[in-house]
């Protein structure tokens, strides 16, 4: 055999992480129950908080008109359709495994990082695609931006809370064995975090709390991918920025605790990744 009719096939990372994300693009297309599931749970809340509660919250500063619980939930209903899809994203890390194809993934010859990113870019684009969808409802309430600069931006920080989110799914279904163990965690874990974000209610000031729901709401890192959301999709942002009771970070402090969050937990999510597990995290 001659040398010329050897071949070398040499791995290709960055195409192995677009083929892995590619398949979690398709299988989310191909099951209809998972759009269904991920926009119509949160819409749903939206439109019942919204109407039950507008008229008994109102948030104002000096010299502005106001702003109604339909119109403040808006964000936070927003970044629960980017968390539920990291949910159902990440189980499919734990029905792979079940069916053996994560087992092929891992003795393939590509560096872990590729697999790892291949995942979560999956799972990340597709809350990115389900985030946009629902923010064509944003028409309906007041104040939106018309920037297209802020609209931008705000698909840019949708992208990075939903890879942070996803990668955290991605963390926790490493180790697990069953969806149901899966589900109690995730629960357990991202459902505080969203509702102590300032999705639900406003983030009280230091002065004005009495200190442990201030410091637990601030050092949540979701809580910044939530307000730098808030910051970009409302024009009336700098009038409630002047409101001393409650706490509100800036847009650049959003965008640098987000960018940090989502590379600590794709980090962590690579690290796990290399790391056998047996049985579940409980």
């Amino acid at each position: 055999m001659n040398e010329s009719s050897l071949t070398t096939t040499r791995p290709r990372p960055l195409l192995a992480a677009l083929t892995l994300c590619w398949r979690e693009i398709l299988r989310f297309f191909r099951q209809r129950n998972r759009i269904i599931g991920a926009i119509a749970t949160p819409l749903v809340f939206w439109l019942l908080f919204g109407a039950g509660l507008d008229r008994s919250f109102e948030l104002s500063a000096a010299g502005s008109d106001g702003q109604g619980f339909r119109e403040y939930f808006f964000p936070g209903t927003l970044a629960m359709i980017l968390l539920f899809t990291a949910i159902f994203a990440s189980v499919s890390i734990i029905e792979d495994r079940r069916e053996g194809f994560l087992q092929s993934v891992l003795v393939a010859p590509i560096p872990r990082w590729s697999m790892v990113l291949g995942k979560i870019l999956g799972g990340t684009l597709i809350a990115l695609f389900q985030g946009s969808l629902f923010c064509l409802l944003a028409l309906t309430v007041d104040n939106v931006t018309s920037d297209p600069l802020a609209l931008l931006g705000l698909l840019g920080i949708m992208f990075v809370v939903s890879l942070a989110l996803t990668a955290m799914g991605y963390l926790i279904a490493w180790r697990m064995d069953s969806t149901q163990g899966f589900h109690v965690i995730m629960n357990l874990v991202l459902m505080p975090m969203w509702l102590l974000s300032g999705s639900f209610f406003p983030i009280p000031s230091l002065e004005s709390s009495r200190g442990i729901m201030y410091w637990i709401m601030t050092l949540n890192p979701l809580t910044y991918g939530v307000t730098g959301i808030r910051w970009l999709i409302f024009e009336n942002m700098n009038a409630e920025s002047s409101n001393p009771d409650f706490f509100l970070p800036s847009l650049q402090v959003c965008w640098a605790v987000s960018l940090v969050f989502a590379l600590v937990a794709f980090g962590l999510a690579w690290k796990v990744s290399g790391s056998r597990t047996t049985a579940d995290l409980l």
